[in-house]
């Protein structure tokens, strides 16, 4: 499909490929993890600075985010919300073009789908030019679409269905679930571009496509 299809490849060779070099069989303990990550962020639920840590890959765990959003740890999927928020503030994705959950002593890959998160909700302001649209994501993070956190449609070369996102934070994207999408392609409008007419929605100031050329807007969605 697209960039996120090679990920998506990308991933699910590196999960039956030799770990790389500097890889530590671990015991990823994931009630522990999360109280350990919980005391890092506080009651606040404030991200911990991940960005500082640089610990060993942990072997042998399997962790992997479905399409839809659901967590699954070892085969089983993750039933606590709290937890999944909790292991979604130390998420990040590197050079390498993998996803990983990081602690300070300790990094596992885990195996995305898709994109990490879902966006589930908008909540729309304004109108035209003026409009900014909130999006919330199936672990309660909020954005507001803009320069920041631009809206992209990607449409996939074979089938022509298009997979819209919402980027998040760092190198991750929220894929907009279908209801959402519908309400985005429902307030979008034609506007001219160099390309030609193209339908969007504004948000923040920024003007997104979310509609095909030629003036025929999209009806399908993400998830």
């Amino acid at each position: 499909m697209t960039s996120n299809d090679d990920v998506q490849n990308k991933s699910a060779a590196g999960a039956s490929s030799a770990e790389p070099e500097g890889a530590q069989a671990g015991s990823f303990d994931l009630a522990r993890v999360a109280q350990e990550i919980s005391t890092q962020g506080g009651k606040e639920r404030k991200r911990p600075p991940i960005h500082l840590w640089n610990p060993p890959l942990c072997d042998g765990v399997d962790m992997h985010i479905t399409r839809d959003g659901t967590w699954y740890y070892m085969g089983s999927p993750i039933g606590r919300k709290p937890m999944v928020r909790l292991f979604s503030t130390i998420m990040r994705r590197e050079d390498d073009g993998y996803f990983y959950i990081v602690t300070p002593v300790e990094k596992v890959r885990v195996i995305v789908d898709d994109a990490p998160f879902v966006a589930v909700y908008v909540e729309i302001e304004g109108a035209g030019s003026d409009q900014r649209l909130t999006f919330r994501t199936n672990v309660d993070d909020q954005v507001t679409a803009g320069p920041d956190h631009p809206i992209r449609v990607e449409i996939d070369a074979e089938t022509g269905e298009p997979s819209p996102y919402v980027h998040m934070r760092d190198r991750l994207d929220a894929l907009i679930a279908r209801p959402v999408f519908y309400e985005l392609v429902e307030l979008s409008v034609e506007r001219e571009l160099d390309q030609g007419p193209v339908y969007g929605v504004w948000s923040d100031g920024e003007f997104f496509p979310v509609g095909a050329y030629q003036g025929e807007a999209d009806s399908g969605a993400g998830t």
